[in-house]
């Protein structure tokens, strides 16, 4: 009997530890983002309110600030090493897989992230390219997953998909913050999720999620799913038009 009555008991103080701790209110601009033939990428706008408990900012002079991150799904990824033969061509010398690298990463943070917190709080929160946890699938020694792991990176930062901003996010009044981080025409599709942490003296106090559904529509969508389901009858048609636009290619060469 007595354990029935323990929830009870300790309502009152969960409900008074929750009420001592900042809440946050994030929203996104776009809640789900089309790509079309003329898709160049997106200004996505993320937004939202710092809730203090009793409506009261902290009367300390302990700084507040907020980082964002939004990222996409996870994807098995095969990375090769070059190396250059015999100083004239480049060949595949060596590869590593990672079985779940994030097709999209971008943060932006008011201030950088490495001022807010120490390096074992950034990778328990995956806080920045540094501290992602990529999960090669093989047992490589830790200097060639470190290399691997940097161009991986580099590639990703290169092609836009991966973005670190810091000083991005505007906090006003302590209360209401804005960021704004641009989607690449690369963007892959897929469900993306957008995640807001609130950090005060080194801490995570509070953190939010809000999701972002990124599809193809039109025609680049017909195309996207014939590919997914009708794979071979797919493949049969892009090299019978293959075939067509090289022989009506050569047709015209001839004429002229």
């Amino acid at each position: 009997m007595r354990t029935r009555w323990l929830p009870l008991l300790l309502a009152p103080l969960l409900m008074a530890q929750s009420a001592s701790k900042p809440v946050l209110v994030p929203d996104v601009s776009q809640r789900d983002i089309e790509i079309q033939y003329s898709f160049t990428g997106a200004n996505l706008l993320l937004f939202g309110a710092i809730l203090y408990p009793q409506g009261r900012l902290p009367d300390d002079d302990k700084p507040t600030d907020i980082v964002v991150v939004v990222k996409g799904p996870t994807q098995s990824i095969l990375v090769r090493e070059k190396e250059k033969l015999g100083g004239l061509i480049w060949v595949n010398s060596s590869r590593l897989r990672y079985r779940s690298a994030p097709s999209f990463y971008a943060i932006a943070s008011s201030k950088p992230i490495e001022k807010m917190l120490d390096a074992r709080t950034r990778a328990i929160y995956e806080l920045g390219v540094s501290s992602l946890q990529l999960s090669p699938a093989s047992s490589a020694p830790l200097t060639e997953q470190d290399r691997f792991a940097r161009g991986l990176v580099d590639l990703k930062a290169r092609s836009g998909l991966y973005v670190e901003s810091p000083g991005a996010v505007e906090i006003t009044d302590g209360v209401l913050y804005r960021a704004r981080v641009q989607i690449p025409a690369r963007v892959p599709v897929g469900r993306f999720t957008a995640e807001t942490f609130l950090i005060r003296d080194g801490r995570v106090l509070a953190a939010a999620t809000r999701d972002i559904e990124i599809r193809k529509s039109g025609f680049e969508r017909f195309v996207a799913r014939s590919a997914d389901r009708h794979a071979i009858l797919y493949g049969l048609v892009a090299v019978a038009l293959s075939v067509l636009f090289g022989w009506a290619a050569g047709q015209i060469a001839r004429r002229f």
